[in-house]
């Protein structure tokens, strides 16, 4: 009686949301799936042999946001609800305070492997501490669990996205090595247990329209095999190959089938081929519009069960009794075979398993992180060298231009975004903690001698759309001074998930106001750019007056800081474009048309107005010694790289091959190794890479090696290009027999 009266009460208590009891009350039975002595999977099948049918499907269908979940609780096993919605894309997003980092593009600029690892790390030691807290306090709310709906893997294909910015970039290989730090950041080192989960998205082909000219709910993306192959699904492998527990399957159709109906996608590809052993969530709505959207079903029933047998363990609805509810009345009608729920499942306790939820806390280390790690002094110096390692410096006038090394006496600062907290942040952000932020201008007034005298300041705009614009503040305010800074572009509200551009112009009159203020200028004009899809700055390209331009993408709460030791030389940029920037939209193609041809450095044939890997510093870097050594099928890499400017900085060495000429469906170039390393003035380093034969292969019907002659070029940049950095480009070859 009395175990009776304490699982009445767990259950009683799980309904109003205070659970706690089920993990801590020794009354609770001891089954098999709480014995830590027992493997994984034996420990797993017990747990899902003990669920009653009726109990299985609420465990597959609340996996969302808002009413859809959490994920309740099994009374009779003592099993608590499990909170399935939780963002950790730059910082942990919408529980309460955390530490905000720049965006992912951001990130993905620094070239810095290490720096998002730790990145990732940091973000994950605040979703443990804060979910610790929240379980303790018998929440399972949005946004407070361990599973993330990062990272987001899609190609940057198209300059007119509006989720840009929350990718890794244009190349596939590229995006696969930055995911492989995130997701190791993210989950952690334990050889027992998982920090925080990762989830790799949007799975697959996809990469916009949001919303021009259709709707991502009902887009069907046609696309080849070996674009696929090549492009859409590399960096999806490899978050597979660095143990990610999780992918989200995307809204749209992949020549002609809903991607979570995908059955080549989700079971061919992915569990078949690539041996995944986690679960695929829907993004939310998802599974609904199969039916709704794509019509590829006629009803709820028929949706869950193609959703189900294609792989989908759980969904992401947009209400309490969504699709999935209905896998019941699938199983009764013979749509889905039990075996199926149960592999779903066991995918899923697979996860909660590797996260601790089953066993003695004092097991699991990450049970005793607090919330004295947010916004830690740790975590803020990490937020800060993040936003130093992304800032590109696109143009700079030898002489005229940065570093600002002496006093300027006076001085305006201009733009919508040199006093708005929160235009400085990406979309999907952890929330804005003022306190934390410094704000462009309160980075050049505090810590600069730029304006000694006279520092004006106008905002013009009325938002970073600058629909509504002030010329005579922005003319007053820069009226004959000896320097001005320009912060322009995009910002959340102009570029975000559901919301492309149509163009790539500057917003509104934002062109304007920086010409207004160069024509009243005596002095030289700095451009700080804030965006994350490419923009048309030619004029400022052009511009005599324009000495320098500053790609800050949305580096949030550190913004201030980084601008201003840039600006003076206290710390010398080298962060590089992860994304071409066409010098027009009649480069681009049709944001529909899935095809490569055309779109990123790998397929474009035009002249960007600034090439993927692109970046300037302000020391000089020389690149020599370039060996190639082929062995067992690899090529082993090895060059040189020398200091030979007058600052110490760091450099981004970059590694590509091109395929032996009139080789059929292979890229122009291809980024295979990346570095970046610091070098004080006068220093050198070698440095020694690996290209696989993975990296050689092409697919056409198959995976295969082309023989012939490849091409190597090594150096700071892509070769060839008209705009580019100082520093040399080596360039060497071998042969495939």
């Amino acid at each position: 009686k009395k175990k009776m009266a304490c699982l009445l009460l767990c259950a009683l208590l799980a309904l109003f949301a205070v659970p706690s009891c089920f993990a801590k009350n020794s009354d609770c039975p001891f089954y098999p799936f709480r014995d830590t002595s027992l493997s994984l999977s034996v420990r797993v099948n017990d747990l899902v042999s003990r669920i009653n049918f009726t109990d299985k499907i609420p465990q597959m269908s609340r996996g969302g946001a808002d009413q859809n979940g959490p994920a309740p609780a099994i009374g009779y096993l003592c099993i608590n609800p499990y909170q399935w919605g939780t963002e950790c894309l730059s910082g942990d997003v919408g529980a309460g305070p955390a530490t905000s980092f720049p965006q992912a593009l951001g990130l993905t600029a620094t070239f810095d492997y290490d720096l998002l690892y730790r990145v990732a790390n940091a973000t994950a030691t605040e979703v443990r501490a804060k979910n610790n807290n929240a379980t303790a306090h018998g929440s399972y709310a949005f946004h407070t669990g361990l599973s993330c709906w990062s990272p987001v893997i899609n190609i940057l294909r198209d300059p007119r996205w509006g989720r840009n910015q929350e990718t890794y970039g244009e190349d596939p290989w590229l995006s696969g090595y930055m995911a492989t730090a995130f997701v190791t950041g993210l989950q952690g080192d334990n050889p027992t247990y998982v920090k925080a989960n990762a989830g790799c998205k949007h799975f697959d082909v996809h990469g916009g329209p949001e919303n021009i000219p259709v709707s991502r709910f009902s887009f069907n993306a046609v696309v080849s095999m070996s674009d696929w192959r090549m492009t859409f699904l590399p960096q999806f492998k490899a978050c597979v190959e660095a143990g990610a527990w999780s992918l989200m399957c995307s809204y749209n159709s992949i020549n002609g089938v809903p991607a979570c109906a995908n059955n080549e996608l989700l079971t061919s590809i992915l569990r078949n081929e690539w041996n995944f052993p986690g679960y695929v969530i829907s993004d939310q709505g998802a599974i609904e519009n199969i039916w709704l959207g794509h019509q590829y079903t006629s009803n709820a029933t028929q949706t869950a069960a193609v959703a189900v047998n294609a792989g989908v363990c759980l969904e992401d609805g947009n209400y309490e009794n969504n699709i999935f509810s209905t896998i019941g009345q699938a199983s009764v009608e013979g749509l889905i075979q039990n075996s199926t729920i149960d592999d779903a499942l066991s995918r899923l306790f697979t996860v909660r398993m590797k996260l601790g939820e089953f066993d003695p806390p004092e097991l699991n280390p990450y049970t005793m992180i607090n919330v004295s790690v947010v916004q830690s002094d740790e975590h803020r110096a990490l937020a800060l060298q993040a936003a130093l390692e992304s800032i590109v410096l696109l143009k700079n006038t030898p002489l005229t231009g940065l570093p600002i090394e002496s006093e300027v006496d006076t001085a305006c600062v201009v733009g919508p975004f040199i006093d708005n907290p929160y235009s400085l942040f990406g979309d999907y952000s952890p929330d804005v903690m003022v306190e934390y932020v410094v704000t462009p201008l309160q980075g050049i007034k505090t810590l600069t001698s730029i304006g000694t005298s006279v520092l004006n300041s106008a905002e013009g705009c009325n938002d970073s759309k600058c629909s509504t614009y002030d010329s005579a503040s922005v003319k007053t305010a820069c009226n004959g001074v000896d320097l001005v800074i320009a912060c322009l572009g995009t910002g959340s509200i102009v570029e975000s998930e559901g919301n492309d551009r149509a163009d790539i112009n500057l917003p509104g009159s934002q062109l304007q106001l920086l010409q207004d203020a160069a024509s009243v200028s005596k002095g030289p004009v700095v451009l700080v750019l804030y965006n994350a899809g490419p923009l048309d700055v030619s004029w400022a390209q052009n511009s005599n007056q324009v000495v320098a331009i500053l790609e800050s993408f949305f580096p949030a709460q550190s913004a201030g800081i980084a601008l201003a030791y840039v600006l003076t030389g206290q710390y010398n940029p080298g962060g590089r474009l992860p994304n071409t920037w066409p010098a027009s939209l009649d480069q681009v193609p049709d944001i529909t048309n899935y095809t490569m041809v055309g779109r990123t450095y790998r397929y474009f044939q035009g002249e960007p107005l600034y090439p993927f890997g692109y970046g300037l510093s302000y020391t000089n870097f020389y690149y020599y010694s370039l060996t190639l050594n082929l062995q067992s099928g690899n090529v082993f890499v090895s060059f040189s790289v020398a200091n030979q400017g007058p600052m110490d900085g760091d450099e981004v060495s970059q590694v590509y091959i091109a395929w032996p000429i009139g080789t059929v469906g292979a890229p122009q170039l291809q980024l295979v190794a990346m570095d970046r390393i610091t070098l004080a003035i006068g220093k050198s380093e070698t440095l020694d890479f690996i290209i696989t034969s993975e990296q050689m292969s092409i697919y056409t019907t198959e995976w295969v090696v082309p023989v012939g002659t490849y091409t190597v070029y090594v150096g700071g940049q892509q070769p060839n290009q008209l705009t580019k950095a100082s520093s040399n480009v080596l360039e060497g070859t071998f042969t495939v027999q």
